[in-house]
């Protein structure tokens, strides 16, 4: 299929696509979570098109956007725009980078009109949308795939469709990859310039907001839960033979109220003390609390003794282990970390189970050795390639 051809089939079918699901997402718009999502992706509601910008970053949803901080840091000279498509990134992202334009990014048929001309587009990891990409290099951007991953388990998928990602790539001046495999696996989708620059989120070192008081029982917080794990968290929790202090975070917020439930059968089964943390402002009152408050996370990995990473003991894929081996917590996670793979690549101490194994390892809790982060990144290369312009001027200054 020829590039006009392709462009002209892929267009249409994203318009189709689009038509098709209008009735699916004026049903989803009734739901708190995407209440304000949906409307501003794919109607443009309180969505305008942005004329002109330096650097237009995209990141997905709150951990992308948290990742961002060391970048944003040394980009707040410049005219920022940053998209992203989830309401808790949008949250996150004008909370921490206040001087921004943080917005909604629009579904594809809407980006060839509603893309800002800019100097630099800085994609994070795995937000491969062909139109953000063409419609920008179109407008003079140089565009750019930041902290690029393809892991084990989605590799196949993405060599299944590797005539797509030959015409996207085309479209991309420049990848930084996490590892060597991901810029192997790049290289074979189509990929021409890529470069092994490690992970962006070596580049954060997390601080607590807070310093909470250091409990007098082994604090343990299972971080970033999913549905299913909760339940096999308290099951093995119930048979610990010492003392403890059990915080449970949810993914996410909407899950707070089926959780509380959980935990009120458990407490009642198992006759122990539960609280929710925002109906109480007391730390460590009960031996379970559940922490339905948002933000708390890293004041909560400063003073545990473990943590029980989420997303892991179900085909999530895991979630981010970086932020508690900054602390030294003993990390404890399930076998399905296929989207976290470079990330424990780069932290020592860490202990991977089957969820029958769990109250196993917390019983050796206590005497096993902590966690700690073994890798570094600086950011001056990719500051060097997002701020390539202002080099272009001194260049051009130089020569007059």
């Amino acid at each position: 299929m020829g590039k006009p051809l392709f462009r002209g089939f892929y267009k249409g079918l994203s318009l189709l696509l689009y038509l098709l699901s209008l009735p699916f997402l004026l049903f989803l718009v009734t739901k708190p979570k995407y209440r304000r999502s949906i409307p501003a992706r794919f109607f443009l509601f309180k969505n305008p098109r942005i004329k002109e910008c330096d650097v237009w970053i995209h990141a997905c949803s709150l951990g992308e956007v948290k990742s961002l901080e060391p970048l944003m840091r040394e980009l707040r000279g410049e005219r920022v725009l940053l998209s992203v498509i989830t309401a808790t990134g949008l949250d996150e992202a004008k909370r921490l980078y206040p001087w921004a334009r943080v917005t909604f990014l629009p579904f594809e048929p809407f980006l060839g009109f509603w893309a800002p001309r800019c100097k630099s587009l800085v994609v994070v990891e795995a937000e491969l949308w062909f139109s953000l990409f063409e419609s920008a290099k179109k407008k003079g951007a140089k565009t750019m795939l930041l902290n690029a991953r393809i892991s084990d388990r989605s590799y196949p998928r993405y060599l299944r469709f590797r005539f797509f990602y030959e015409r996207l790539f085309e479209w991309v001046d420049e990848l930084f990859a996490q590892r060597e495999e991901d810029r192997e696996r790049l290289l074979a989708l189509g990929a021409k310039e890529v470069s092994v620059k490690g992970n962006l989120k070596l580049l954060s070192t997390p601080v607590p907001k807070q310093l909470l008081p250091r409990p007098s029982k082994p604090l343990i917080v299972a971080a970033s839960t999913h549905e299913g794990e909760e339940e096999m968290i308290l099951e093995a929790v119930a048979s610990l033979s010492y003392p403890f202090y059990l915080a449970i975070v949810p993914r996410h917020p909407e899950r707070f109220d089926s959780v509380w439930k959980l935990l009120e059968r458990w407490s009642a089964r198992e006759n122990r003390s539960i609280i929710r943390r925002s109906q109480q402002s007391q730390w460590w009152s009960a031996e379970v609390t559940l922490v339905d408050s948002m933000g708390e996370l890293i004041d909560l990995y400063a003073i545990a003794e473990g943590v029980i990473l989420g997303g892991a003991f179900v085909p999530v894929g895991g979630h981010n282990p970086l932020e508690p081996a900054y602390f030294g917590c003993k990390i404890l996670s399930g076998i399905h970390i296929h989207n976290q793979f470079a990330l424990f690549e780069n932290i020592e101490g860490y202990y991977l189970m089957e969820p029958r194994e769990l109250l196993e390892y917390l019983e050796r809790l206590p005497a096993l050795p902590r966690s700690f982060v073994k890798g570094e990144m600086g950011p001056e290369p990719l500051l060097d390639a997002i701020l390539h312009y202002k080099k272009e001027r001194e260049i051009d200054g130089k020569s007059l």
